[in-house]
This record gives structure tokens, sequence and C-alpha cells, in this order.
């Protein structure tokens, strides 16, 4: 097996140790904020509940009326004692009111201590917070203060030993007109060793459970999508083999139906690239065998046969050698554009007057063979391109026209400018072409079966040539075509109007590429 195979591993196996780690991450956040946190976050929550307790009593001192249901409303909803205290200019303290939330009354030991309390809160801001052991605390005379906040008013004492039973105190000292009053709450903590040992029992649990559920759902989603890649991965071996009538298949979800969409269709240009290669091959091997055998059939007879060194016989050896000169030509030239070692060599010249001569070569065969070529030209259009290659391609447009023009043998090319621009339409009045076929007939030695016969005239690279060198121009091109009345092979270039002298040769060349950019397609017009 391949090394780089080896190293890596399959969807179904990453999908087991994604969803593993996602079960230990989620139980791993669990086990923070349930079980080691759990301290933290009850004893924050209590210091809360007592904030908000001083908050709505101290919003009723000096309204004796409200101020005793309130007191009583706080204790019984936070579970906390609350003392309510007015403290004289001489630190002497009259208890207003007093409510019983939680464990038994200490008031021996509140007013041994309030003068001690009275100054803690003072001298910290006017708010003081402290965890008081809660072991024997009722009946002892001192207080036994765990942790505080004393120099430090904003913050909450944190004690996160779980196993200690501990009280919260919270003090406040607030005035109201002259007169000072000090709130003093106390409420109990209660340790939460039991309750952390059951979380975290609760944590192994729920842990082992996610991890089974997480395997037999990494099974069933990487079945679920494994499924469809793995009948890809068999299909594309068989594509790399060379079955191109294979068909990718895939299901379920939309990224793998178009990726099996793209892959079928490219199987389809494969096959087709494939076939193609096999009709060049096909077509070359016979365009070089005919005229070889044919030069060497007559050059023996020649040789052979008294009296067969006649002047036809040598016409015919000439004729084949120049059809032979003429496909290995056009297949440099078609190697030349694809490879891109043929350069145009643009210049300022008549189109309409290099088709008309273009058209001084078919004199001999509009008399001999009865064809009828007329072309159609109101006025003189000149463009900005390379003479040679253009007439070139004027030439092979008409040739094709000729091989494949109906039973009335007539050949209409017309000049038509429109807007700047001049188009050459080539139009003949054969068979035509389907339209799921009119893309392909720009490919080298393509041919419709059942609708066009094979050239008898050319290398069957004529279209392919047209093809590069209008691309190497940045021109439109295209063609239309309707079945049983014709063909209409078309290009557009841009006219050149020599007395613009903003413009640059340049500009136009570029002018054409940007049209061609914009273009939505070549084939259709």
């Amino acid at each position: 097996m391949d090394q780089s195979k080896r190293n890596h591993i399959g969807i179904q196996w990453k999908m087991y140790a994604i969803l593993i780690v996602f079960v230990g991450l989620i139980i791993g956040v669990i086990w923070l904020f349930q079980v080691q946190m759990m301290s933290y976050f009850y004893q924050v929550t209590r210091f809360n509940e007592l904030e908000l307790s001083a908050t709505k009593i101290s919003a009723e001192l000096g309204n004796s009326n409200r101020l005793e249901s309130v007191t009583s409303e706080c204790a019984s909803e936070y579970y906390a004692d609350i003392w309510v205290y007015q403290v004289n200019s001489d630190q002497s303290s009259v208890l207003l009111h007093s409510e019983k939330g939680s464990g038994e009354w200490n008031v021996p030991l509140m007013t041994q201590n309030f003068s001690e309390l009275y100054e803690k809160v003072r001298t910290n801001g006017g708010r003081y917070v402290a965890m008081l052991s809660s072991d024997d605390f009722y009946g002892n005379s001192e207080w036994v203060i765990l942790h505080d906040n004393e120099g430090s008013p904003s913050s909450d004492p944190i004690f996160l030993n779980n196993s200690v039973r501990s009280m919260a105190i919270y003090l406040e000292l607030d005035h109201v007109g002259d007169s000072e009053y000090l709130v003093v709450q106390m409420a109990h903590l209660t340790p939460l060793r039991a309750m952390v040992k059951t979380l975290q029992n609760q944590a192994l649990i729920i842990g082992l459970v996610l991890a089974i559920l997480a395997l037999v759902m990494a099974w069933i989603i990487s079945r679920l999508i494994t499924k469809p890649f793995l009948k890809m991965n068999s299909a594309a071996k068989q594509l790399a083999q060379g079955y191109y009538d294979v068909n990718f298949e895939g299901k379920g979800y939309r990224e793998i139906n178009e990726l099996s969409d793209t892959l079928n269709y490219a199987a389809r240009e494969l096959a087709a690239t494939d076939r193609l290669q096999k009709e060049l091959i096909s077509n070359v091997s016979h365009d070089l065998r005919t005229p070889l055998t044919m030069i060497k059939g007559y050059a023996e007879v020649m040789r052979d046969i008294p009296g067969e060194n006649i002047p036809e016989n040598v016409q015919i050896i000439i004729d084949e050698t120049s059809r032979l000169s003429e496909l290995v030509n056009d297949m440099l030239d078609l190697s030349r554009l694809r490879s891109g070692v043929r350069k145009p060599e643009m210049q300022a010249f008549s189109l309409t007057e290099t088709v008309r001569n273009t058209l001084l070569r078919y004199e001999r065969l509009i008399k001999q063979d009865g064809y009828r070529i007329d072309f159609l030209a109101e006025e003189d259009a000149r463009i900005f391109a390379d003479r040679n290659m253009i007439l070139q391609v004027v030439y092979n447009l008409i040739n094709n026209a000729i091989n494949y023009t109906g039973e009335d043998r007539r050949v209409l090319v017309c000049q038509e400018i429109i807007e700047n621009r001049v188009c050459i339409s080539v139009i003949d009045t054969g068979e035509g072409i389907s339209e799921d076929q009119l893309s392909m007939i720009w490919e080298r030695y393509y041919k419709v079966d059942k609708v066009h016969k094979r050239a008898a005239v050319g290398t069957g690279l004529g279209l392919s040539i047209v093809k590069g060198i209008l691309e190497l121009h940045h021109a439109s091109y295209g063609v239309k075509s309707t079945l049983g009345k014709g063909s209409v092979f078309w290009f557009e270039l841009n006219c050149y109007d020599s007395g613009d002298p903003s413009l640059s040769h340049s500009d136009y060349i570029e002018a054409d590429y940007e049209r061609q950019e914009n273009n939505e397609t070549n084939f259709t017009k």
C-alpha cells in the first residue's frame, strides 16, 4: 500500500475521534462548573442574595410602617437572620427590628460584638462581609472569622472548602437624614461535600453514557457519509482504468450530489476526449496513408510499365504530394497556435478586399464543378489584425461550406458592420448540425455522424485552426445551424479607423479582448 494512504485515517475513525474529544470536552466543562466550582457559585449566590436583601431594607429605613414587613419578607425569602439597628452619636445602638430566618438567635453574641462590628463596617467604607465558623457558634462569646473583605469593600469573601460548616455575615451602614442605621444579616452556608460527591458520580456515569452514544452516532453518521464516497471512489478507480461509461451516484447531501454531477461531467468529457483522440489517430493515419499509397502506386506504375510516364500520372503524384504537404502544414499550424509559438503580426488592412481576393481562388471550382459562391458587402471594412491569419480563417470557412453545402452547391459570404464591429458570415445549404454537437465541431477531425459527410477536400483541421486564430485575436465567433436547412459560421472583429488619433493599434486589440471576456458564450449569436 502507498505510504501516503497508510498515513491517513478514514472518515469513520476520524468521526470517532472527533465525537470522543467533543464528549470529553463536555464532561470536562460539567466537571469544572458542577463539581470543582460548585462551592464558589453557591457562596457567590448567597452573598448576592444578602446584598439584594440589604438593598431592599435600606430603601425602607426611616419608614417604620414598611420596614418591619420588608425585613420579614427578606428573612423568609433569603433564609437569613436580620437585625436593624439605629446608631446614636455616642455609638450606642437601638434595635429597631429583627427577624429570624434560620438557626437559633444569639442576641448576646450580637450585643457583645456590636462595637467591633460597627467599627469594621465604618472603617471599611460602609460595607463589610465575612465568613464565620458555625461550629459551636451559638453559645460562644467571640467571633471566629474564617475570611472577610476588610480593606476591600467591593469584594466578597469566597471560601472554597466544601466540608467546613460556616455562616455568611453581611453588614451595611446607611445614613437617612441625620440618623445612622446598621443592617446586620446572617445566613447559613450549607456544606456541599455530599452534593459534590453525588455530582462526581453523576458526571462519571454521564460521561460513560455519552461516550457510548458518541461511538454509536459516529458509526451511524460515518456510514451515512462514507457510503456515497466509497461508491464514488470505486467508480473513480474504474474511470482511471479507462471505463468512461461509469456512473457516479451521490444521494442524500447537496455537496455529494454536486460532486457526483461534477465527476459525471468529467467522465463524459474524458470519454469525448478519448473518442476524439482515437478519431484523430484514425483520421490522420488515413489521411497520411491515402496520398502516400497513391504516390507509391503511380510511381511504381511509371517505373515498371513502359508508356505510363505520362503527364496525367505525374499530375496525380503532384496533387497527392500537395495534399500531403497541406495536411502536414495544417498540423504544424495548429500545433504552433496551441503551443503559442505562432504570434500574429498585426497590421491594418481591408477585410473586404481580403475576402474578395480569397474568392478568386475558387474560380476554377466554380467553372468546373458548378459551385456558386456569392459575397455580399455594402461597404469596405478595415481591421487591425494578422492579414495572413485572417485570410486563412476565411479560406477555411469557405472550404468547410463547400464541403458540406447542399445539392444547389451554393455558398454565401456576408459582411455586415454593426456598431463599429464587422461580422463575416459563411452560409451553406447543407443538412445542418444538431444543437448538442455544435460545440464539438471546432475539435480536430470531429465529424457529425449521419449528418455531415467526411470532407472531400481539405485536411479536417480547418475549423480547429479557425478557432485557434480567432482566439489569438480575442475575436468573437460561433455557429448557428438548423437541421435540413444549413449552417452559418461567423466571426466578429473591431473595425479599424485610421483617422482616429486617440486610439493606438493596441487599443483595438484590447477592446476585442474585453468584448470577448464580456460574452457569455462564444457559440451563440
